[in-house]
């Protein structure tokens, strides 16, 4: 059974830094694509980065030079390291995460048939 419980959310201003976490469980036992996807009020949920089992790693466009996707396989915790953040990156943010997955990972939330909770971050000017 899959388990996704994200942490690291809250407050910060325009500049800040922040690390979410996402405790999982149930995915690494096979190949896998997981990731974190963000959804702004009144906005589509979108990717914001993903890796795979193979550790390709792919970013949207618009966090490609700030955030940082890794994952730690020995506590079974993906984690995404978000600098330099500004008011458009305030939103709910997701992990996912799809078993049994090949090729390079995906940035479609269509892909992906396990989530989280979801964590709230929001961004002041």
């Amino acid at each position: 059974q899959v388990h996704l419980a994200e942490s690291g959310g809250g407050s910060v201003q325009a500049g800040g830094s922040l690390r979410l976490s996402c405790a999982h469980s149930g995915i690494t036992d096979g190949t896998y694509s997981m990731g974190w996807f963000r959804q702004r009020p009144g906005k589509e949920r979108e990717g914001v980065a993903v890796i795979n089992s193979d550790d390709v790693i792919r970013y949207a466009p618009s966090v490609k030079t700030r955030f940082t996707i890794s994952k730690d396989e020995v506590g079974n915790i993906l984690f995404l390291q978000m600098n330099l953040l500004n008011p458009e990156d305030t939103a709910m943010y997701y992990c996912a995460a799809q078993r049994l997955w090949r090729g390079p990972p995906a940035l479609s939330a269509f892909a992906y048939n396990n989530w989280g909770q979801g964590t709230q971050v929001t961004v002041s000017s």
